[in-house]
């Protein structure tokens, strides 16, 4: 029984009881959900665990735990969690099944963290069909990166199953994954409670002035009202915080334990295992008359010896641990290692080796070394940089000291711990390093600045690494110059970059081969788009190699620099295909996010909701926030004023620290469009300008058209007029009809010549660009009203109506049937579409099944259950007005 259960009643928790039965009450039901209990140590919630594990009648429990010395251990409470239920694991699909097993090192081989979460989920929810399953996680502060992220996943996702998540965390003031889901905090006892707890437990007679100092220094914490009594009560006051004086109330309690049981329990507390099977082969190894010594550590009430080795309380067990001198911890960790299996669990034994050294030691980095390793093949990112770091601490041959520090830093800048990489760095800067080390540490120094949004200097130290190496390696020296640019494009920090990058190139850059990219760039930037086109195109398209398998990012920004939406595509499908058949979720949300960009430009909105669905499901599944820039290019064409102008406000509130960049630039384009489309003309104009100040790839020759159009409504014919030569050098560059026909209708509004504005409308019916070839009948519509010719003008402006109505595109819709009125004639209303009434998601998964995908199909797509898909179908059906998945074929609207 641990101290929790000892409590009895829980005195003072009605509100917190009501929510905890509320929980379970639902997951009966099949409303699963998910409730943090938030609070300090000692404060009552693993009673509230317990009372729920008590009172959850029908339920099957599993429990878990987070260790404060098993941080780095990837999966360790996951497994921990999932381990009575993987009896289940034969009926989950086979890609599941495997990742699970790889996770838990049930078998070999690469796990694939994009599906752990899910396949957790599956797991569980097959459970759950037996009986309503309730999940208990204690000591969630101290999960194991790994552990936090999927069970996050796990409980944002249970709406649809039997299954109740309850976490207890000590909030740390740091930002975690729990941080964003249902919690309750619990505070203090009130003083009547605290009293009534008091009276009840306390095995002491106290007078009155003892008991107010108690309850005055406990604060209402109840664990604090339990232990303080057992000091006895008459010592000065304490000011430190609750839980450090209730670790030394745990730590009183060892001084006149015997030597070989005060060691016992060391080694029990450097344990989070509570393996029975490791403590006493630990403890014989040691002479140690484990009789006696666990008879001494039991009658303490810090330590429960049973099939598992439990402690009173966390607290109990990090007093333990501290209490212990240096020499007696190095003892405990040194035997735990020695009995704990090689070959099963090669990376405790390690780290408990690492744990007994005094000092270096290459023998433990180098097993070190291979945890770290293993880790990392496992998709413990945060667990390799624990390891490799302690190699590098205890490597006793400096130049193996100085590679393992730097794979140390690469290895906690992969796992986001951008601070302990910096820090790391810095030990040695000031070391003998070769010339490849010192570019190597330039490169980190650029990674960590571009990670940093404040730090500008990421550039700079990227230039200098590839500058490093332009005599002795000049081809790794060229694609680090490219690495600046590529990661500039990634981070969305691409401002100015790229002059900084070709300055630099044109400078130190070794000769390449045959012309390359940088090379590309360097004749854009000197002598213009006419020049470099024809080796852009080349480039982009690399015959055997094209640029997007090795550059995506910058080979979509040259695709559209170009122009280009056929390219576009084409790059936007490889990165597709590319992201489904590896997994990988970095280039599979890039793909996403272009695709949503191509949807924009080409009129699905449809489409284009659908992508950003899936990009945000994913961006969920691994823990990070959804890309931004693509949802703003929709909300502009949408042209829903009060939703665009909210998704731009926060957009740049959140982007005005890191400076100018393409996120802000993206903004300030959708701003423009939408604006143009609203015909506040002024505010367009005032976005494009912000949209080309900094000359973006992309960016500023897709803004051009508006800062054109919003010019001349402007009455400023010279900034019209100077935007429209730099937008027909470069569309005659790419020569392409999407491209030459939008220049030709700038120019019909800067000229007022019939003629280009009929060769816009030409040139764009062979386009893709649909939003752009209902402007170009717009404006010609527009041209034509303004010379009098009503009726010629009526059957573009009904042709840019029915484009742009039939596609969502409203506000230009709204211009041109304002323009038919005005001409007499009312534009035809159009239905609504089917993502008017639905949830992007909603759209996403009709989308799909539409296309004859199952349920568990689009459940693998969105990291959802099936049972949720079929939940989302019902209100899809009740929306819709329909009552079958063949009906949803029958919606030419959904767009497939």
């Amino acid at each position: 029984m641990t101290l929790a259960q000892s409590f009895g009643p829980l005195v003072g928790r009605q509100d917190e009881i009501r929510r905890v039965d509320a929980l379970t009450g639902a997951a009966r039901a099949g409303r699963g959900g998910v409730l943090v209990l938030r609070g300090e140590a000692g404060i009552g919630k693993s009673a509230l665990l317990d009372h729920a594990g008590r009172t959850a009648a029908g339920f099957r429990i599993v429990r878990s735990f987070g260790s404060e010395y098993e941080t780095e251990l990837p999966f360790a409470a996951l497994h921990q969690l999932c381990a009575p239920v993987l009896g289940h694991l034969p009926e989950l699909p086979a890609q599941h099944r495997e990742a699970l097993q790889v996770a838990f090192g049930l078998s070999t081989g690469a796990p694939d963290m994009f599906r752990i979460g899910l396949a957790t989920l599956e797991l569980l929810a097959s459970a759950a069909r037996e009986r309503p399953l309730l999940c208990l996680i204690d000591d969630a502060q101290w999960l194991d990166t790994a552990s936090s992220k999927a069970l996050a996943f796990l409980a944002r996702r249970v709406s649809s199953e039997p299954v109740a998540v309850v976490f207890a965390v000590r909030p740390n003031g740091e930002p975690g994954e729990l941080d964003e889901l249902p919690g309750l905090s619990v505070g203090g006892l009130s003083d009547a409670d605290a009293r009534t707890l008091l009276a009840a437990k306390s095995h002491a007679t106290l007078d009155d002035q003892v008991r107010q100092r108690i309850m005055a220094e406990a604060r209402g914490n109840p664990l604090a009202l339990l232990e303080l009594p057992r000091a006895g009560g008459f010592a000065p006051p304490d000011t430190s915080s609750v839980p450090t004086r209730i670790e030394r109330g745990f730590q009183a309690r060892l001084r006149d334990l015997p030597a070989d049981a005060r060691l016992l329990l060391t080694i029990a507390s450097a344990d989070p295992t509570g393996d029975p099977g490791l403590l006493w082969p630990a403890a014989t190894r040691l002479h140690m008359d484990v009789t006696t010594t666990s008879t001494a550590a039991t009658e303490t009430g810090l330590v429960d010896f049973s099939t598992r080795v439990r402690f009173c309380h966390p607290l109990a067990r990090s007093a333990v641990y501290r209490a212990a001198e240096p020499a007696q911890r190095r003892t405990a960790h040194r035997v735990l290692g020695e009995v704990t299996d090689p070959v099963v669990d090669p990376d405790r034994r390690a780290w408990h080796r690492a744990q007994a050294g005094t000092g270096p030691d290459d023998e433990v980095a180098a097993e070190l070394e291979r945890s770290a390793a293993r880790a990392q093949s496992r998709g413990g990112v945060v667990a390799a940089a624990a390891f490799i770091e302690r190699a590098a601490a205890l490597s006793l041959d400096a130049a193996r000291r100085t590679e393992r520090t730097l794979a140390a830093v690469e290895a906690h800048l992969d796992a986001g711990t951008t601070d302990t990489a910096a820090e790391l760095l810095t030990t040695v800067e000031n070391t003998a390093l070769d010339e490849l080390q010192h570019a190597r540490v330039d490169l980190l120094r650029g990674r960590i600045a571009f990670v940093r949004h404040t730090d500008v200097n990421g550039p700079m130290f990227m230039l200098r690494a590839a500058q490093r190496l332009a005599v002795s390696d000049p081809d790794q020296s060229r694609e680090w110059f490219l690495d600046a640019l590529e990661m500039s494009l990634v981070v969305g920090r691409a401002s100015g970059v790229m002059d900084s990058v070709l300055t630099a190139a044109r400078a130190a850059a070794p000769e390449s081969r045959s012309p390359d990219v940088l090379d590309a760039l360097t004749l854009l930037s000197t002598e213009g788009h006419r020049a470099a086109a024809p080796l852009l195109r080349n480039i982009l398209d690399g015959g055997d190699s094209p640029l997007w398998t090795r550059r995506p990012a910058l080979a979509v920004m040259l695709a559209c620099e170009l122009w280009d939406p056929h390219a576009h595509e084409a790059v936007v499908d490889s990165l597709m295909k590319t992201g489904r058949a590896s997994g990988s979720p970095l280039v599979l949300r890039l793909g996403l996010a272009q695709q949503t960009s191509c949807a924009v430009l080409s009129g699905d909105l449809g489409q284009a909701m659908a992508a950003i669905t899936e990009e945000a499901a994913i961006a969920d599944a691994i823990g990070g926030p959804p890309v931004t820039y693509h949802r703003l290019q929709l909300a502009a064409m949408r042209g829903r004023r009060e939703e665009a102008m909210e998704l731009f406000a926060s957009v740049l509130t959140a982007a005005g620290a890191r400076g100018p960049g393409q996120l802000i630039a993206n903004t300030h384009w959708a701003a423009a469009v939408l604006h143009n489309g609203l015909a506040d003309y002024p505010a367009a104009l005032a976005a494009a300008r912000q949209a080309t100040a900094h000359g973006d790839l992309f960016l500023t020759g897709i803004s051009l058209p508006e800062l054109v159009e919003a010019a001349v409504r402007c009455g400023e014919p010279a900034a019209a007029a100077t935007a429209l030569e730099s937008l027909t050098e470069r569309t005659e560059a790419g020569g392409t009809v999407s491209g030459l026909g939008i220049a030709a209708y700038a120019r019909g509004l800067v000229t007022g010549v019939e003629d280009h504005y009929r060769e816009a409308v030409d040139l764009l019916d062979k386009s893709p660009l649909l939003p752009y070839r209902g402007r170009a009948h717009l404006l010609y519509g527009e041209w034509l009203r303004r010379e009098g010719r009503r009726r010629d003008c009526r059957r573009y402006l009904r042709t840019a109506h029915e484009l742009l109505s039939e596609a969502g595109i409203e506000a230009f819709a709204r211009r041109a049937a304002d323009e038919l009125r005005a001409t007499g004639e009312k534009a035809r209303s159009r239905s609504g579409h089917t993502y008017d009434q639905l949830t992007t998601q909603e759209v996403y998964i009709a989308r799909l099944v539409a296309t004859g995908a199952t349920s568990n199909e689009v459940a693998a797509r969105l990291f959802l259950s099936p049972r949720t898909i079929d939940a989302h179908l019902r209100n899809i059906f009740r929306k819709l007005g329909i009552t079958s998945r063949r009906q949803l074929r029958n919606r030419p609207d959904l767009g497939v």
